[in-house]
């Protein structure tokens, strides 16, 4: 990454200034010792959800290895890079990790796997999103204050959980949401809100190329095709050629992101210098995002996503795993649905009197907030067995 971060350099006048804030939906007096996006960052730190990250999974159940990725250390591991992307653009960098940290806050358990089968039981409910359910948590869920549901964040920090990949037409609880609030779905997200964004894909892609490779599902001469992985695993080899595996592995992680990260940085100031947006609105009308790779990057990108696609995610021993996974979620629904008093009993009273499609979303809600863990142990309460998982 550049070497140009100066400490206390003036915010960019398209930055997003918390003294400018639209506030918070249910007003309260602000802190006199932090700023709102300060305040914001916090909140989800203490929150619930935040903490159950620890026992969520991505690719791997979470008792596989302790060296693996959560969705706790990935949320860490974003914030870093979204922070420090920030500083280098002199945008605000409390906003930007205040956003890497919310933004896998209503994945269900089991990664993706967990969220393909919740989707397809509530498809005759409305479905289920992880970006919707996130924007649930912060603003239903968490239950945490006298006087309001969720957290009450402000607008800046909601705005960029729903929008941080771009404009879109909200269905479901967002459209329910923003009927109350509006979070102006039909325009682009603050750059910071993009920053976090592209700062998930970096630590993503990179963080899973070294799980990957730790968990023996590819190797490194596997990469050897792959655009900016391939390369760069090639040039550490060929500067220290007795280096054992696990340093090789983290230097060459580390040296990918550093490059995609500097990359980002070149094309966003490219493109912001462009634009010349006057302050954070301007910024919002723009009719492209304003933070991006570079063409070169973005298929390098698209190469390590295909690549972890083939050799990680549709890896045999990852797809039987998943599968499980998927079984899990699914009786776990079934049975909630059909009986909810079988759920502890402060979900049980959400789900009493409430019509099917109703219940089932207080259903879902219980199972989303669930660990990789808990889930377990809840289907072999259930079953009377532990599932091969």
């Amino acid at each position: 990454m550049p070497n140009e971060p100066i400490p206390g350099a003036p915010v960019a006048a398209f930055a997003s200034d918390p003294r400018r804030s639209r506030g918070r939906r249910f007003p309260e007096p602000e802190s006199a010792t932090r700023t709102v996006f300060q305040r914001d960052r916090d909140r989800i730190v203490h929150s619930a959800a935040f903490r159950r990250l620890m026992y969520k999974t991505q690719v791997f159940v979470f008792h596989e290895g302790d060296h693996y990725r959560t969705r706790l250390t990935h949320s860490l591991e974003v914030a870093q890079i979204a922070r420090s992307i920030a500083r280098v653009l002199a945008l605000n960098e409390d906003l930007a990790e205040a956003l890497a940290l919310a933004h896998d806050l209503g994945h269900p358990p089991f990664g993706h796997a967990g969220e393909t089968a919740l989707d397809a039981a509530m498809a005759a409910y409305g479905g289920f999103d992880h970006n919707a359910q996130t924007l649930r948590v912060l603003t239903l869920l968490e239950a945490r204050y006298a006087e309001f549901d969720g957290l009450n964040l402000s607008w800046e920090t909601l705005e960029g959980v729903v929008k941080h990949n771009g404009p879109l037409v909200g269905g479901g609880y967002i459209a329910e949401y923003v009927a109350g609030h509006d979070l102006e779905l039909a325009t682009f997200a603050s750059a910071e809100a993009q920053v976090a964004a592209l700062a998930d894909d970096i630590a993503y892609n990179n963080h899973d190329i070294d799980d990957g490779l730790r968990a023996g599902l590819f190797t490194i001469d596997d990469l050897a095709p792959v655009p900016l992985a391939g390369p760069i695993f090639a040039e550490i080899a060929a500067t220290y050629p007795a280096l054992e595996a696990p340093r090789l592995i983290h230097e060459a992680v580390r040296r990918m992101i550093d490059r995609m990260v500097g990359d980002l940085i070149a094309e966003s100031r490219r493109r912001l210098a462009a634009a010349a947006p006057a302050d954070v609105d301007a910024l919002r009308r723009l009719d492209r995002p304003v933070i991006a790779f570079g063409e070169t990057m973005c298929e390098n990108d698209r190469a390590l996503k295909t690549f972890l696609r083939s050799h990680m995610y549709r890896h045999a021993r990852v797809v039987a795993r998943t599968g499980e996974a998927k079984k899990i979620v699914r009786t776990l629904f079934d049975v909630f649905l059909a009986e909810a008093d079988r759920m502890p009993e402060v979900w049980a009273a959400r789900a009493r009197g409430l019509d099917e499609t109703a219940r089932a979303r207080v259903v879902a809600d219980y199972i989303a907030g669930m660990t990789d863990r808990y889930a377990i142990e809840e289907v072999t309460r259930i079953k009377g067995k532990r599932p091969a998982i």
